[in-house]
């Protein structure tokens, strides 16, 4: 079906100022335990795991094996708010603004992975590159298509030349 033809709430009355609020589709099962140790990025890790789906969710992993990787939206539940909006980075010594790093600690604490999908047993996802600890909240997963998703950054920001392999 045709996007604009999608059922939708009333557009005139949209709030964006209401609060949001999300049911996890799943949770993460992984090997990293604690906060010590974890892979700084998805692309630094060799990490395996699963993602279990909760049974009201399945029908939608329908051709999910299809794609090699997946981005993965999750819920840093971990995190403490409110949060500062400036820190010193794990890459640098100087404080930097909340939106120019890929720390975990934000108004909103979302991580994003992508992850390379293993295979798919009924309500579990196998994949690989884990960045993410045990028992995080899933809310949601989408696959990472090539055609979209590939592009080349030509500014790196306060990051460029300082980006090595690293755990936390």
């Amino acid at each position: 079906m045709e996007i604009s033809k999608k059922p939708l709430k009333d557009i005139e009355k949209r709030n964006p100022l209401k609060t949001i609020s999300f049911k996890p589709i799943g949770i993460v099962h992984s090997p990293l335990k604690s906060l010590k140790g974890i892979p700084i990025q998805f692309s630094m890790s060799e990490v395996e795991g699963k993602l279990e789906i909760f049974e009201e969710f399945v029908p939608g992993l329908k051709d999910l094996d299809g794609f090699s990787h997946i981005y993965c939206l999750y819920f840093f539940d971990l995190v403490k708010l409110p949060v500062a909006l400036q820190s010193k980075p794990f890459l640098d010594n100087q404080v930097r603004g909340v939106f120019s790093m890929r720390t975990p600690f934000r108004p909103n604490p979302i991580g994003l992975s992508i992850l390379e999908v293993e295979k798919i047993e009924g309500k579990f996802v196998f994949v690989k590159h884990l960045d993410i600890l045990d028992k995080t909240p899933i809310l949601d997963i989408k696959p990472y298509i090539n055609d979209f998703d590939t592009i080349r950054s030509y500014k790196q920001g306060w990051t460029a030349g300082k980006v090595k392999k690293k755990s936390s």
